[in-house]
C-alpha cells in the first residue's frame, strides 16, 4: 500500500539510524519505477545476504510510495569502505541492474543533516 514502509533487520537491531549498530552506517539506496513494482521488487527484497560481509549488513528497509518505491540495504559502518564497496557491487550485480546504471550509498549521518532534498553519495558502484 502506498505510503507504507517494511523493515526486516536482524535481530536487536532496531530500524532507524540511532540505533548503536546503525548510527556509524550507512545505506545502498536504489529507486523503482512504477512499472517495477510488480516485476522487481518482490526480488530484490529477497537479494539481502552477503556472504563474507553479512555482519556488516543491518537490515533493509522498502518505502512503497506512488511515485516510485525506494529499496535500502542499511550496513553498519561507512568507513569500512572494503565491505561497503562489496555489497553494493554484489547487490547491483544480483539486482541486475545495468553496468551503465550508478547506484549510491549515503552514510545516515550525511542523511539526518542534509539540507536539501538528496544526500550526497559517499560511495558509488
Amino acid at each position: 500500500m502506498s505510503g507504507c514502509d517494511y523493515s526486516l533487520f536482524k535481530d536487536g537491531i532496531e530500524p532507524m539510524w540511532e540505533d548503536e549498530r546503525n548510527k556509524r552506517g550507512g545505506r545502498w539506496l536504489i529507486t523503482l519505477s512504477k512499472q517495477q513494482r510488480r516485476a522487481d521488487l518482490d526480488r530484490f527484497w529477497l537479494e539481502t545476504a552477503f556472504d563474507d560481509y553479512s555482519d556488516e549488513v543491518c537490515g533493509a528497509v522498502v518505502n512503497i510510495r506512488t511515485k516510485g518505491d525506494k529499496i535500502a540495504v542499511w550496513t553498519t559502518d561507512y568507513e569500512n569502505r572494503e565491505a561497503v564497496t562489496h555489497i553494493g557491487r554484489v547487490y547491483k550485480e544480483r539486482l541486475g541492474v545495468p553496468p551503465k546504471v550508478t547506484i549510491g550509498y549515503q552514510s545516515h549521518a550525511d542523511t539526518a543533516t542534509k539540507s536539501g532534498s538528496t544526500t550526497k553519495n559517499k560511495f558509488v558502484v
